[in-house]
Parts: structure tokens; sequence; C-alpha cells
């Protein structure tokens, strides 16, 4: 991952990493109404990540430029993608700017598989 983005005050700066922003966007996604799971990016990243939380998320991007986000996602069969998408776009940009501070240029969710609920 790329260097932390940092925010600058009068007493300091402070550096986020990207895997704290991933994270936060991990449980925003666990937490969405549609999501069933996130889905790897390849099959080395479900071998390799342990944190199931930040697998399918990838972070990039500055605080100056803003941050860029893109999530890989299961959807529940029957829900419509395109609202489910949207929800959970906006939630994420919302929660990542609230808790971090640091602006989003961009989320983009990408619905990699549609799976049955198992509850």
């Amino acid at each position: 991952m790329e260097a932390a983005p940092s925010l600058s005050s009068p007493l300091g700066r402070i550096s986020i990493s990207h895997e704290a922003v991933a994270h936060i966007v991990g449980r925003v996604a666990a937490e969405a109404y549609g999501v069933v799971g996130m889905a790897p990016r390849n099959p080395r990243e479900k071998l390799l990540t342990r944190d199931r939380l930040r697998q399918g998320i990838t972070i990039g991007g500055s605080a100056e430029e803003g941050i860029t986000i893109e999530l890989r996602v299961v959807v529940e069969y029957g829900l419509n993608l395109a609202e489910v998408a949207s929800t959970l776009r906006n939630r994420v940009q919302y929660e990542v700017e609230r808790l971090t501070g640091l602006p989003i240029a961009e989320v983009d969710v990408r619905i990699q598989d549609v799976k049955r609920s198992t509850a």
C-alpha cells in the first residue's frame, strides 16, 4: 500500500494508514444491507489476507487530492444491485470522512458475485 495520508494542524501532523481506512470500509460494508460478504481481488488475496474485513478493499490517493476507495462485494440474490451499490458507496464515503476527516475523491463498488443469504 502507498504512504499514509496525513492531516496538518497547528499542533502537528496526523497520519492515518491505508490499512486503518480499509478496516473502517470493511466494517461499514459488513454492516450494509444486502452485502453478504467481501470478494478477494484474486485467489492469492484470499489466502494471504488474514483480516477478512480488509479483503477485497483497495485504498489509494492522498489527503490533498482525496482518498480513492475500491471495494469488491458479494450481494444477496433478489435485491436491486444498483440500489445496494449506491447505498454502500454513500455510507462508505460518509463514515470514512466522519471518522478520519480525510476527503474522499472516489468510491468504486464492484459487485463480484450474487448469492442467496445463508440466514
